[in-house]
C-alpha cells in the first residue's frame, strides 16, 4: 500500500481533489480523525492507496507534519492566482523540511484567466526545489478547456466529470507549448549531463527517456513538478494520479528518509472517542502487524482496518490500521523492534503560541478537566499543557482560535465538560528604586513564654535579573547565628507580595544589628520580624512596577515583513531586526522585544497582517519598569481581581 498527503491553504480544494482521486474507480473508503485529518483509502489499477487529507490553516501544520512523516509522497494543492502564492509558503516550507517527494497541483483552473507562468514564478519564491511545469493550458474563448503535456506533447481536452480525451494540439497554442517545453528541458538538463549534451547538439530527446529521467528526479526529490486542473470537474485528476502511480516511492523510502529500520511502524495520528477511548492510526512500513502483536514495549489491544472493520490477516507493507485501547502507543512516534523514537522535529508544527486559562463552568469538574486535558494532549501534537503561576489554573498553549474552539467542543462532546477560556494576566513584578534602612521589633506576651526579636536591616536595589540576595554583618552575637536563617526566611516570605500587590524581585537585604532575649526569642519570632520589617521597608524605598519583556522570533514570508515594524511599535515593543531564514527560501526571521501582556494582541494581529501564514516563538528576556497611567491601570486591575 502506498500513502500520500494532500495539503495546502484553506479553500484550495484539497478535500475535493482527494474525493476525485478516490472516485476514479469508485471504491473509496473514508475515515475522519476529528476535523483536522481525513483518510481516504481506495484502489487504482489494482494497487491500494491511502490519502491523508489535512485541513488548511497553520493551526493544522502539526497534523500535516505527522501525515508527511508517514507518507511516500505529498500533493500540494494551491490556488491559481499569483498573489495567493504566500498562502502556500508554509506548506512548501514544510514539504521541503520533510524531504518527501511532492507534486504541486494548481487547482480551480476553470475560472482562471491569468498566466500560469506567473503563478509558478510566484510560488518559486518560496521553494528551494525547482518547480517544473509539466503542462500548459489550452484556452478557447477565454476559458481553459484542456492541457498539453510538455514531455509527450499530447493535447488533452477536459470533459465534465470524465477522463480527458486525447485531441490534436491546437495551432494557437503550439508556439507557447514549444517555448514552455524548451524551458522544461533546459531546467532538466541541469540535472542530467546526457540531456544537456543532446540539447547542445540540437538533438530532440525521446519522450520515453525524458519521462524516465523526470520520474527518477522526482523520486530523488530533485524537482517539484507542477500539474494543472479543476478537481470539482475531475479535470486533470487522472493525470495527477498517473504521476503518483509512476513516480511515488515505496514504504522503504519512508524508512530511509526517517533513518529507521525498514520494518518500522509509525503512529500517525490519534483520537479520543466516547465509549471507545484512545485510537491511534498506524502505518506498518514492513508489513506483518497483526492483532495481539507487541509494539512499543506493550501488546496491542484491538487492531482494526481504518474504517473500523475487522482486519483480514496481517497488514501488507505500507498498510494502515487502527489501534484501539492501546494507551501505551503514542501518536507521533516511530516504533522499531523494541525501541521507539519521536518523529523528526519538523513534523511537530509551530510552537503553540496562544495561551488560554481554562476553567470549568462547574467547579466540581476541576479534577475531571485536568484528566481530560491530559488525555487530549497525549494525542494532539499542537497542544501543550502547563499551570498558570499566578492563578494556579490549567494553562493550555494552542495553535490558534480554531484550535481553541475545537478543544472546547471536544471537551463538551466527549467528556461532558463545559469550559470558559480566559487570557492569562501578565506576570508583573515589583522592585525598589532606592536604598533604605529599617528597624523592626517584634514583641508579644500572651502568658508563658513570649516572642521577642529585634532587627536592623539595610535594603538596596539589585541590577535587573540579579534576584534576591541576603547577607549579614552582625557583630558581637547581637542576633545569635542560629536565628539568622529565620530572618532570611521571613524576608523571603515578604517578597511574595509587595506594596503594589506583586512579587518583589531584584533587591539585597543586609542584617546589620539586632537584639534577642534569652527566653522569649525563637526562630518564629525572628522570622516574623524579618517578614514584617522588610514589608515596612519596601513601602519606604519607592517601589516600582515591572512588566515582563519577551523576545519574539517571528517566522514570516518576506513579503509581509515590512508590516511588522509598525505593529511592534504600536505594542510599545522594540524591533531588534530581521534576517533571511537560513533554510526556508522566501522567509524572514523577524526579532523583537514586546511586553508579555501585549503578546496576545500580537498573536491576533499577526493572523491578519500575514493572512495566517506566520508564527512566532517567545521566551522571557527581562523585566522593565512601567510608570504613569500604564502602571496605574495594572494596579487597578489587580485590586479589582483581588476584591
Amino acid at each position: 500500500m502506498r500513502c500520500f498527503t494532500v495539503l495546502g491553504p484553506s479553500q484550495s480544494g484539497k478535500t475535493t481533489l482527494t474525493e476525485a482521486l478516490g472516485a476514479l474507480e469508485d471504491r473509496a473508503r473514508a475515515t475522519a480523525f476529528g476535523d483536522r485529518l481525513g483518510l481516504r483509502c481506495f484502489d487504482y489499477l489494482g494497487e491500494a492507496w491511502g490519502a491523508f487529507d489535512v485541513a488548511g490553516g497553520t493551526d493544522n501544520l502539526a497534523a500535516a507534519g505527522h501525515a508527511l512523516a508517514a507518507s511516500d509522497h505529498a500533493v500540494l494543492v494551491v490556488p491559481p492566482h499569483p498573489e495567493a502564492a504566500p498562502l502556500a509558503a508554509p506548506y512548501l516550507r514544510l514539504v521541503e523540511e520533510a524531504g518527501v517527494p511532492a507534486s504541486l497541483f494548481i487547482n480551480h483552473m476553470d475560472g482562471f484567466e491569468g498566466r500560469v507562468r506567473d503563478t509558478v514564478a510566484a510560488l518559486q519564491t518560496y521553494a528551494a526545489h525547482l518547480l517544473v511545469l509539466r503542462q500548459v493550458p489550452i484556452r478557447s474563448d477565454g476559458e481553459i478547456t484542456g492541457a498539453v503535456d510538455l514531455i509527450s506533447e499530447r493535447a488533452w481536452e477536459y470533459r465534465e466529470g470524465k477522463p480527458s480525451a486525447l485531441v490534436e494540439m491546437p495551432e494557437a497554442i503550439r508556439a507557447r507549448e514549444q517555448e514552455a517545453r524548451t524551458e522544461l528541458l533546459e531546467n532538466l538538463a541541469d540535472y542530467d549531463d546526457a540531456l544537456l549534451e543532446q540539447l547542445i547538439e540540437d538533438r530532440v530527446p525521446a519522450p520515453e527517456s525524458v519521462f524516465a529521467m523526470v520520474a527518477d528526479m522526482h523520486k530523488r526529490n530533485d524537482i517539484l513538478p507542477v500539474f494543472l486542473g479543476a478537481a470539482a470537474h475531475a479535470n486533470g485528476v487522472t493525470r495527477l494520479m498517473k504521476d503518483l502511480r509512476h513516480e511515488s516511492a515505496d514504504p522503504e523510502a519512508v524508512a530511509a528518509r526517517l533513518r529507521v529500520a525498514p520494518d518500522a511502524v509509525i503512529a500517525v495520528w490519534g483520537d479520543n472517542r466516547r465509549h471507545v477511548g484512545k485510537s491511534v492510526l498506524l502505518r506498518d512500513l514492513g508489513g506483518g502487524l497483526a492483532p495481539g502483536a507487541s509494539l512499543g514495549g506493550g501488546t496491542l489491544g484491538t487492531l482494526t482496518a481504518p474504517d473500523g472493520k475487522a482486519l483480514d490477516g496481517a497488514l501488507e507493507p505500507g498498510g494502515l490500521a487502527l489501534a484501539v485501547k492501546s494507551d501505551h502507543v503514542a501518536p507521533g512516534t516511530v516504533y522499531t523492534g523494541g525501541g521507539a523514537q519521536p518523529v523528526p522535529d519538523w513534523a511537530a508544527g509551530p510552537v503553540p503560541a496562544m495561551a488560554r486559562l481554562l476553567t470549568p463552568a462547574n467547579a466540581r469538574d476541576e479534577a475531571r478537566l485536568s484528566g481530560a486535558l491530559s488525555r487530549i494532549a497525549a494525542v494532539d501534537p499542537g497542544m501543550r499543557l502547563s499551570q498558570d503561576a499566578e492563578s494556579g489554573h490549567a494553562l493550555v498553549h494552542l495553535q490558534g482560535p480554531m484550535h481553541l474552539r475545537r478543544l472546547s467542543e471536544l471537551l463538551a462532546a466527549e467528556f461532558d465538560i463545559e469550559v470558559e477560556a480566559g487570557t492569562p494576566a501578565g506576570s508583573y513584578r515589583e522592585t525598589i528604586s532606592r536604598s533604605g534602612e529599617t528597624h523592626y521589633r517584634h514583641r508579644k506576651q500572651s502568658g508563658g513564654a513570649g516572642q521577642f526579636a529585634d532587627i536592623q536591616m539595610t535594603i538596596r536595589p539589585q541590577p535587573r535579573g540579579e534576584g534576591f540576595v541576603f547577607d549579614e554583618t552582625v557583630k558581637g552575637g547581637a542576633v545569635p547565628r542560629n536565628y539568622i536563617p529565620a530572618v532570611q526566611s521571613g524576608c523571603e516570605e515578604a517578597l511574595a507580595e509587595g506594596p503594589l500587590g506583586f512579587r518583589v524581585i531584584d533587591l539585597a537585604v543586609t542584617l546589620t544589628d539586632g537584639k534577642h532575649h534569652a527566653v522569649d526569642s525563637s526562630d518564629y519570632a525572628f522570622r516574623t520580624a524579618g517578614q514584617m520589617g522588610l514589608r515596612q521597608a519596601l513601602r519606604d524605598c519607592a517601589p516600582v512596577l515591572l512588566q515582563p519583556m519577551h523576545r519574539i522570533d517571528i517566522h514570516v514570508p518576506s513579503v509581509y515583513t515590512g508590516a511588522l515594524v509598525a505593529q511592534v511599535s504600536s505594542l510599545k515593543g522594540q524591533v531588534l531586526g530581521f534576517d533571511p531564514h537560513p533554510t526556508a527560501r522566501g522567509w524572514d526571521v523577524f526579532r523583537a522585544l514586546i511586553p508579555q501582556p501585549s503578546e496576545d494582541e500580537l498573536f491576533r494581529a499577526l493572523a491578519g497582517l500575514t493572512h495566517g501564514t506566520a508564527w512566532y516563538e517567545s521566551q522571557f528576556d527581562h523585566y522593565e519598569e512601567i510608570h504613569g497611567k500604564a502602571a496605574e491601570k495594572v494596579r487597578a486591575e489587580r485590586a479589582e481581581a483581588d476584591a
